[in-house]
């Protein structure tokens, strides 16, 4: 019996979601944590193993999440993977070492090498979505040089991959409307962009996502310690409803994105076992209409007090 044969499949934290042909519980897991840096190899598998039992059927990493290694170690913790797991990568950065431990790599053969370097690392014949991580907003590393690339280039290898039976499907990440309206003729199954209850400025591109039927999976979605991304757990207003409800602030950020647009699936991520169940656990939260409502204004006062 291997680990995951055991494990009973009832939990649907969140409830189900759509992720283009994949149906999956719409409280999953980001990965990115997961590098040497921070956590030993046995406490990350134990927490990937943690994650799967809890009803965790969506699993998001990336080849240049520290070299390759946090694909291994879910390699280690999954394989054989269960077959109903939803395996989702990206594409357009390469691992170097430095303050900044990620660089562009957008040109397609580069698109191409790190879909190859997935297979081969998580051990698989197929990724069930790689995301296209354009440079092309502020935010972190930026495109220069050879590696400003076209849109239709890159979609053009994505696809070829997904001919090929490489990848399941494609989806965007850190991207504007423009780009996303370009891209939608691919088969765009989901963006990930930065997004949560205090910052919304990607507002229209997610109402965009709702009219299109494509996934929407927010990064930073309880903010970041990055500048410039406030963390949702501090604010007053956020405090106020976790205490009326008996839950933490976390969960309550969490929460409000569940029920602000039906096409949202979770991946916060997490090096912690507790940290885990609680965010798991938002999935069963139900906001009032009154929280609902204070939570709501919090981004129109903030844009007005700015």
């Amino acid at each position: 019996m291997t680990h995951t044969e055991s494990v009973t499949h009832t939990k649907s934290p969140g409830g189900r979601g759509r992720l283009g042909p994949f149906e999956v519980n719409r409280l999953g897991y980001g990965a990115m944590q997961l590098e040497p840096e921070s956590i030993s190899t046995d406490d990350a598998v134990a927490l990937l193993r943690r994650a799967v039992e809890l009803g965790v059927d969506h699993v998001d990493t990336a080849s240049f999440y520290a070299d390759g290694e946090v694909n291994r170690r879910i390699r280690t913790a999954l394989a054989p993977y269960p077959e109903d797991l939803v395996i989702v990568s990206k594409v357009g950065g390469r691992s170097v070492i430095g303050p900044v431990p990620i660089a562009a790599a957008q040109q397609p053969a580069e698109l191409r090498a790190a879909v190859e370097a997935d297979l081969t690392q998580l051990g698989v014949d197929r990724i069930h979505v790689v995301n296209l991580r354009r440079l092309d907003l502020p935010l972190g590393v930026q495109a220069q040089g050879d590696q400003i690339v076209d849109l239709d280039d890159q979609l053009a290898e994505l696809m070829a991959l997904r001919d090929e039976g490489k990848i399941g499907a494609i989806g965007l990440s850190s991207v504007a409307l423009d780009v996303l309206q370009r891209a939608l003729p691919a088969g765009i199954v989901c963006v990930q962009n930065a997004y949560s209850l205090l910052d919304r400025s990607h507002e229209g591109l997610l109402e965009r996502c709702v009219a299109e039927g494509v996934a929407w999976v927010p990064f930073f979605p309880l903010g970041s310690s990055f500048p410039g991304f406030p963390k949702v757990a501090e604010d007053p207003v956020v405090v106020e409803v976790a205490g009326e409800m008996a839950c933490t602030p976390s969960q309550v950020g969490l929460a409000w994105l569940l029920a602000h647009a039906p096409n949202t699936l979770l991946i916060a991520g997490t090096r912690s076992a507790d940290h885990l169940e609680e965010n798991l656990r938002a999935g069963d939260v139900v906001l009032t209409q009154d929280a609902l409502g204070r939570l709501d204004a919090i981004y129109e006062h903030r844009r007005v007090n700015d």
